[in-house]
């Protein structure tokens, strides 16, 4: 007596890679360029919210927004002379998503508090990229 062993042909196998190469065609491509998004969207998120509600925290306790020399840096730790200080106002020193530091001036030369930006993917300043509490 012996035993039939059932195996898949070379046939069957080479239909189910194809299906699946088939299907990673159809779904790869909505994937590709969504880490960019992600990126500019977290900036975004940073800029417009989370360093914003920092910078104002720290305009109502002192009366003023940090000036450009004590910059981001006066919400992580106590600029001198500055006496109503009650932060810090942010855990961790703000990095945009491409490894840099964000830019912050303050009065600003596009709002007259303060202006807060990325240079975005390319590190550029003045570029389409570039990500800005303006416009």
């Amino acid at each position: 007596m012996s035993k039939k062993i059932k195996t898949f042909t070379l046939i069957e196998l080479m239909l189910v890679v194809v299906i699946i190469g088939a299907l990673a065609a159809m779904v790869l491509p909505r994937f590709v360029g969504r880490g960019e998004q992600a990126r500019i969207a977290i900036a975004k998120a940073d800029i417009e919210s989370n360093i914003a509600t920092a910078l104002k925290l720290y305009e109502l306790d002192i009366g003023s927004f940090p000036t450009t020399s004590e910059g981001l840096e006066a919400l992580l730790t106590k600029p001198p002379l500055i006496t109503n200080w009650k932060g810090p106002y942010l855990e961790k020193k703000p990095i945009d998503p491409w490894g840099r530091e964000y830019k912050y001036k303050s009065p600003g030369d596009h709002r007259a508090d303060y202006d807060l930006y990325s240079l975005g993917k390319d590190g550029q300043e003045g570029t389409a990229d570039d990500i800005k509490n303006w416009e």
